[in-house]
């Protein structure tokens, strides 16, 4: 399945090289569970549609599973200690319009998470916290 690159879809990771101000972040529980999940799944990639229910939590698939296009934006490639390949963190454009001027954190809670997101079985789910860049880190964002 394409992932949607090369097909319209908006790549931050590269526009930024080099700036030292990422948009998106792990916690050490959440790349904990990304290893496991990698080991039983294979390489793995987050969307978040920002739409109600499931939809506004960051969903975890097997890379490539979920289908990417003009209307995504990947936010960044994750690098998770342990894990040979990064996992690729996509928003909803709209999603990112609204939220263009925060930090995003990949957490992990107790408890159910979306039907569809490969954490669901055990028991915790992905959540995202989030803070407002700060004046310097804004102003190194080119977006």
């Amino acid at each position: 399945m394409s992932t949607g690159a090369g097909h319209g879809t908006e790549d931050l990771t590269e526009r930024r090289a080099g700036h030292g101000t990422e948009r998106i972040a792990l916690t050490p529980a959440a790349g904990d569970l990304l290893r496991r999940l990698r080991e039983a799944h294979g390489p793995l990639m987050f969307h978040q549609s920002g739409g109600c229910c499931d939809g506004s939590s960051p969903m975890c698939y097997p890379a490539g599973e979920f289908r990417t296009g003009a209307a995504d934006v990947l936010l960044g490639r994750l690098t998770v200690p342990g894990v040979a390949e990064t996992v690729d963190f996509w928003m909803a454009a709209d999603q990112f319009a609204r939220w263009r001027h925060t930090h995003l954190t990949v957490d992990v809670v107790p408890g159910r998470g979306g039907g569809f997101s490969l954490e669901a079985p055990e028991g915790v789910r992905f959540l995202i916290r989030s803070r407002l860049f700060s004046e310097e880190e804004r102003a190194r964002l080119d977006d």
